[in-house]
């Protein structure tokens, strides 16, 4: 089930985050993670954030500001099981358009992103950690050329 997170469920969501920065994200030093973390925690409860819960609790969330994914994290576990298509397909259900930044060196992520109908906008960096990334983008199919 997708449903809006709780206040109650910020800390268990920012553990999530940061488990999931650290696995996927192992080209950046785990201490940007965890410098990180209390500032996360403290913005995440004004977030548009959505929780994939099962019978053994959140295994996944998205984050979303407007029509952009701040993130989609997903228990290491229930990966590659379903819960990220689920969140995404709730997030284009809710919005017209989507958009991302996902870094280069993810490409499991990538890949991912690839598959569920986005494309590449255009490459930058991150300034954060000077990591090279990409912004996608997700359109309905009637809006595609």
């Amino acid at each position: 089930m997708i449903r809006r997170a709780q206040g109650q469920e910020i800390d268990a969501v920012a553990e999530l985050w940061l488990e999931t920065n650290l696995k996927a994200h192992d080209f950046i030093p785990a201490q940007y993670w965890k410098a990180n973390f209390e500032g996360v925690k403290a913005v995440l409860p004004q977030a548009e954030l959505y929780v994939y819960q099962d019978e053994g609790g959140i295994q996944g969330f998205i984050g979303l500001s407007g029509d952009y994914i701040a993130g989609i994290f997903v228990r290491s576990e229930r990966q590659s099981r379903g819960v990220g298509r689920r969140l995404v397909d709730f997030a284009k259900g809710i919005r017209g358009r989507l958009r991302l930044s996902v870094y280069q060196k993810n490409a499991r992520a990538v890949k991912f992103y690839l598959r569920e109908g986005f494309v590449v906008q255009r490459e930058g960096r991150d300034e954060n950690t000077g990591e090279a990334e990409y912004e996608m983008v997700w359109k309905p199919e009637d809006e595609r050329p």
